[in-house]
């Protein structure tokens, strides 16, 4: 299968790890040697209840037997889509209301986009240095990188940047602003999280000009920082919110919210004005109803908090410089990109799947399972010290 991976699969870079999949369940991905891997990655954080849980798996199995795609999203009433939809409802402050479910996170963000010039009547969007919203060209016109935009220009004008956490660049957000949209935590930049009120600060300049702000939790949202959203961690409440990712439980989502008044302007002047064929799917919507039900209803947002602080405790080591983010969304900052490098190809050798960040070249992630074990945590951890003192003795 690897030269078929090779010759007929697209890849996105030149050294693909390309280890050949046979199957996954709860913590661990088996390859096709039978080699047994603990995931610290989840998916990018796509897999929160890990691998083929079971009340996910049987969601999905229920409602294959219903029925698949019937309809372009938002025509037909189908149940797992409005049971979704409602609870998000219900876990979320009052003005987010309302909710469009699509087909991946950075479609999610290009609605946003949309809604935030439709709303304001106004172009400019203020995004911030280092930010990772997605690669559709909207999504990565607002991209804070410009290594990574520089081959796909022209892409969407008036768009400008300022400092995450930087109370300066505050007052660029001015009356032009359509919508300042932020990564609650930056992801991509080496999980930084807003300090010093900042995201209240930033709130407040939107409220005095008359800007929205659109908060990105594709990465942190779903229960991974030990509350469901990011944001409720920060006293900032955005007035479109984009999810995706964890969201699905394992299936391909993504999702924005805003108030009803907000959103009802998609339906008018013009009709349609953010439409798809398969969001809102009803297998994935079922997938993602199981994965919010269980997240809400279940400990794992109080105990990434609490794995989290396990994590900090075992990861003790001369060449880990500073662990960044937090509950499951955690970074090793280690001294040199090189030692990151050796660090996540030996872990894999060890069976351990560790990942990188794409802006942060001194990063490791961790953002295993919220349902991963003290025990598998513990392992993993030993794992990873084990590689760093290999890794030292070389120094």
């Amino acid at each position: 299968m690897t030269s078929d991976f090779f010759k007929y699969q697209a890849q996105t870079t030149p050294h693909p790890l390309a280890m050949e999949i046979s199957h996954a369940e709860g913590s661990y991905i088996y390859d096709t040697n039978n080699k047994v891997y603990l995931d610290f990655v989840a998916g990018v954080s796509a897999c929160p209840l890990g691998h083929k849980h079971p009340k996910v798996v049987t969601a999905i199995k229920e409602q294959l037997d219903k029925y698949l795609h019937v309809m372009v999203y938002g025509e037909y009433i189908q149940k797992p889509a409005i049971e979704l939809t409602k609870l998000l409802a219900k876990n979320l402050p009052q003005s987010l209301e309302k909710t469009y479910l699509t087909n991946s996170g950075t479609e999610a963000i290009e609605g946003a986009l949309k809604l935030a010039r439709r709303a304001t009547g106004r172009s400019e969007i203020i995004s911030a240095n280092r930010a990772y919203h997605g690669n559709t060209i909207g999504s990565l016109s607002i991209m804070g990188f410009e290594e990574r935009k520089q081959a796909f220009r022209p892409l969407v004008p008036d768009v400008k940047f300022i400092e995450f956490n930087d109370t300066n660049d505050i007052d660029k957000i001015t009356t032009k602003t359509a919508c300042v949209i932020l990564e609650t935590i930056q992801g991509g930049a080496g999980f930084i999280e807003p300090i010093n009120n900042y995201l209240e600060k930033v709130r407040q300049q939107c409220d005095k000009v008359g800007a929205l702000l659109i908060l990105d939790e594709i990465q942190p949202g779903i229960g991974r920082t030990g509350k469901l959203f990011g944001f409720q961690h920060y006293n900032c409440i955005p007035d479109i919110l984009v999810t995706g990712k964890g969201l699905g439980g394992g299936m391909p989502i993504g999702a924005f919210t805003a108030s009803a008044s907000l959103m009802d302007l998609l339906k008018n002047n013009p009709k349609l004005g953010h439409i798809t064929t398969f969001g809102g799917h009803p297998v994935i919507a079922a997938a993602a109803l199981a994965t919010l039900k269980e997240i809400t209803e279940s400990g794992l947002m109080q105990e990434a908090l609490e794995k989290e602080m396990l994590f900090r405790q075992l990861l003790v080591h001369p060449l880990i410089k500073e662990i960044r983010g937090i509950g499951l969304m955690l970074a090793i900052i280690t001294p040199s990109e090189t030692i990151t490098n050796t660090i996540v190809l030996k872990c894999q050798d060890h069976g351990l799947i560790l990942f990188w960040l794409l802006f942060e070249p001194k990063a490791v992630r961790i953002t295993p399972p919220l349902t991963i074990s003290n025990d598998e945590i513990t392992k993993g951890c030993q794992i990873i010290i084990e590689v760093l003192d290999e890794i030292l003795k070389t120094q």
